[in-house]
């Protein structure tokens, strides 16, 4: 278990917002959190504290008139800390290998492969053939609906049909090097984390798992480690001291 940290770019700013808010029309989001410093700054805070496989999202998308400013930030990230950072946000098979050629890690990917409320699994394989397994990070963050969490796409408010279960975790690991999952409904609310969800992603924890969403203390941290059972990674946002909350950076550093 160990802590990936993040940086999220929504307008062309370093921000932390609340999970499920983020609007494209009119770029709007419920934010936690702007910072005055530039994504650049924390990649080099992360390179210097030797966190590695943290995630930058750019949160517009291409037809925003923020996107190109937001995409500039990105890219100073990675080339700020090469080799040390994902990258999510609009990633296709045709524009996946800039990215790693500007110096990211891993490409993180949802709406490409699941589009209207539907897996695609041909845009996966076109990903995967594009730049390798290896270097593909399936972002299959999920919403409560009755007693199962299913995967949601378009900003996190369109749900597909598809439940995430371990069978399903099986079945896409044959494609991707990581898992990154958000418990939307408790993300950015740093409100406790989704414990069934937790157990689950523990339990089965083939390849290496990265969950978001809710953890708000260190106490709220350490049940997550009893509810994985230490196997999932973590990564921790408006709850953090570096963007406004109360969880000390240096503490997690250590973890």
């Amino acid at each position: 278990m160990k802590f990936r940290p993040c940086i999220d770019i929504h307008n062309g700013k370093v921000k932390q917002i609340v999970g499920g808010s983020l609007k494209d029309q009119g770029d709007r989001a419920v934010t936690n959190f702007a910072s005055e410093l530039d994504a650049a700054w924390y990649a080099k805070l992360y390179e210097k504290d030797g966190l590695k496989g943290g995630h930058i999202i750019l949160l517009n998308p291409a037809s925003s008139e923020y996107y190109e400013a937001t995409k500039k930030q990105a890219l100073s990230a990675l080339e700020a800390y090469p080799g040390g950072m994902q990258i999510g946000g609009g990633i296709t098979a045709e524009n996946a290998a800039e990215y790693l050629r500007a110096g990211a890690s891993h490409v993180i990917v949802t709406s490409y492969v699941f589009q209207d409320g539907q897996f695609h699994r041909e845009n996966l394989k076109k990903l995967v053939s594009a730049v390798g397994k290896e270097h593909v990070v399936l972002d299959v963050s999920c919403r409560r609906k009755d007693t199962s969490y299913y995967i949601v796409t378009n900003r996190w408010q369109t749900f597909t049909d598809v439940c995430l279960t371990p069978e399903v975790l099986e079945e896409l690991s044959e494609y991707c090097d990581e898992f990154l999952v958000h418990g939307v409904d408790v993300e950015g609310k740093s409100s406790g984390v989704e414990m069934n969800l937790v157990r689950m992603l523990g339990e089965w924890a083939k390849i290496p798992v990265t969950y978001a969403g809710g953890i708000g203390s260190m106490e709220d941290l350490g049940q997550f480690r009893s509810a994985c059972g230490g196997k999932l990674d973590f990564t921790i946002g408006s709850a953090l001291d570096l963007f406004g909350g109360k969880i000390p950076y240096d503490t997690l550093v250590k973890v």
